[in-house]
C-alpha cells in the first residue's frame, strides 16, 4: 500500500513537472511570436510608408534617392532577420550541414571589411586592423557559416558602437601540425558595453540588453548565440571581455585545415555591367511575376535576349524544342508548380542531344542553406545563387560561364 501511494505521489508530481514545462514552452513560443511580429513588420511597415512618401514627393528627385536607400536599408534588416531566424532553427535543431570545401579566408576578410567599412563610416566609426598574422591564405571549411560569424561579430560592433568610436580588430594562425592551423580573431569595441548581469545570457537566443535595443540599434538578439552554435559545431571557442559604457572584445578562436592544393586566383577588376552579355540568349524559369520582371530586366541590361517559363516543366519543353546550342544558359528556380527545378534540371541533363549536358544551368532560388546548395549540384546544377540577388552577382556568375575569354 506505501508503495503504490509511493508511485501515485510521484506520478502525480511528473504530472506537474510535465505541466510546467508545457507551460513554459507555449510561453516561450507565444513571446517569440509576438517578438517576430514586432521585427518583421517594423522594416516592412518602414518599406511602405517610404513608398507612400516617394510617391507624395513625386518630382522631388533628391527625395526620390532618399527614399529608395531607406526602402534597401529597411529591407537588409529584414532580410538579416529572415538569415538569423532561419540559422538559429537549423543550428537548434542540429539540422544544419557544415561544408568541406575549399576557400580563400584572405579574399573573405576583405569582402567582409568593405561591407562592415560602409556601415561604420555612416556613422564616424573607424575601422583598424592591429595585426594580421596569417601565413596561409586558402583553407577547407565551411565558408558559408565562418562568413556569418564573422559577420555577426563586426556588425555589431559597428551596431552597437558609439558615433566616431572605433574598432580594432586582429588574425592570428598558430599552427598546429603541417595540415592544421588555429586561427584565433580578436574584435574590439568603443561601444556601449554590456552590464554583468547581461554577460551571463549574451549567447540565449533572443537576449538584450533593454526592450529598446531592437529600435536603438537594430538588433534581433540572435547574432551571438548564432557564432556560439557554430563555434560548437567546429570545435571552435568565443570569449569576450566587457564594460558597460566603455566597449567589448570578442575572441573568436577556431581551427582550420590548410588546403595546400589551392592554386592562386587573381581577383578579377569590376568589369561594366552593361553590354556583357550581348549576343547571349538566357532561358529563365521562375513562378514568380515580380521575380520575373526583374530577372528580365537585369539581364536585358545587360545585352541579352531573354526567354520566360514558370514553371520547370515549360523549361523543359523549352529547351526540348530549341535549337541545338540556342540557349546558352538557364537560370532556374527551385520551388516551382508542376516541375520543381531539381527535377526540370535532372530531365534536361538527360536529353539525348549533345548541348543538354553542357549549357550551364544555375540555382536561383530562395532555398539558401548548404544542404541546398548540395541537392542543386547534385541535380546537375553548374552554380547556387541564393535570393535575394544582386544585379552584379547574377551578372558576374553568368559571364563566368558563358562568355569566352
Amino acid at each position: 500500500m506505501r508503495e503504490r501511494r509511493q508511485r501515485e505521489r510521484e506520478y502525480q508530481r511528473e504530472l506537474v513537472i510535465k505541466a510546467q514545462e508545457a507551460q513554459s514552452a507555449n510561453v516561450a513560443k507565444t513571446e517569440f511570436l509576438q517578438r517576430m511580429s514586432h521585427d518583421i513588420r517594423t522594416p516592412i511597415n518602414g518599406i511602405r510608408g517610404m513608398i507612400e512618401v516617394a510617391n507624395y514627393y513625386n518630382d522631388d528627385l533628391d527625395k526620390q534617392a532618399e527614399c529608395r536607400k531607406k526602402i534597401w536599408d529597411a529591407s537588409g534588416l529584414l532580410l538579416e532577420l529572415v538569415d538569423e531566424v532561419l540559422d538559429m532553427g537549423k543550428l537548434e535543431s542540429g539540422e544544419i550541414i557544415m561544408e568541406e570545401r575549399s576557400f580563400n579566408l584572405s579574399r573573405m576578410l576583405d569582402n567582409l571589411y568593405q561591407v562592415v567599412e560602409q556601415q561604420a563610416v555612416e556613422r564616424g566609426i573607424t575601422i583598424q586592423v592591429a595585426d594580421y598574422d596569417v601565413k596561409h591564405s586558402s583553407f577547407v571549411g565551411s565558408p558559408i557559416h565562418i562568413k556569418r560569424m564573422f559577420m555577426n561579430i563586426l556588425s555589431n560592433a559597428v551596431k552597437y558602437n558609439k558615433d566616431n568610436g572605433k574598432i580594432i580588430l586582429s588574425y592570428k594562425e598558430e599552427t598546429m601540425d603541417e595540415d592544421h592551423v588555429v586561427l584565433t580573431f580578436r574584435c574590439e569595441d568603443t561601444g556601449i558595453g554590456m552590464s554583468e548581469e547581461f554577460q551571463q545570457k549574451i549567447f540565449e537566443p533572443f537576449a538584450q540588453e533593454s526592450e529598446t535595443a531592437r529600435t536603438l540599434y537594430g538588433g534581433t538578439g540572435l547574432g551571438l548565440p548564432i557564432v556560439k552554435n557554430i563555434l560548437d559545431k567546429m570545435n571552435g571557442q568565443i570569449s569576450f571581455t566587457s564594460k558597460q559604457g566603455k566597449g567589448s572584445v570578442f575572441e573568436i578562436r577556431m581551427p582550420l585545415v590548410v588546403n595546400h592544393e589551392a592554386v592562386l586566383e587573381e581577383e578579377q577588376p569590376e568589369e561594366e555591367v552593361s553590354g556583357v552579355l550581348t549576343g547571349k540568349k538566357i532561358l529563365v524559369a521562375e513562378d514568380n511575376e515580380l521575380n520575373m520582371e526583374v530577372a528580365k530586366f537585369i539581364l536585358e541590361s545587360a545585352g541579352a535576349t531573354v526567354v520566360l517559363v514558370e514553371n520547370g516543366e515549360r523549361c523543359v519543353k523549352e529547351f526540348r524544342a530549341s535549337e541545338e546550342g540556342e540557349f546558352d544558359a538557364v537560370l532556374m528556380d527551385i520551388m516551382m508548380p508542376i516541375m520543381d527545378g531539381l527535377e526540370a534540371t535532372a530531365c534536361i541533363r538527360a536529353l539525348e542531344r549533345e548541348d543538354a549536358m553542357t549549357v550551364p544551368i544555375i540555382a536561383m532560388t530562395a532555398k539558401a542553406f548548404v544542404d541546398d546548395r548540395q541537392k542543386s549540384f547534385a541535380a546537375g546544377m553548374n552554380e547556387h545563387l541564393a535570393k535575394p540577388l544582386e544585379a552584379k552577382e547574377i551578372i558576374k556568375t553568368l559571364v563566368k560561364f558563358v562568355v569566352q575569354d
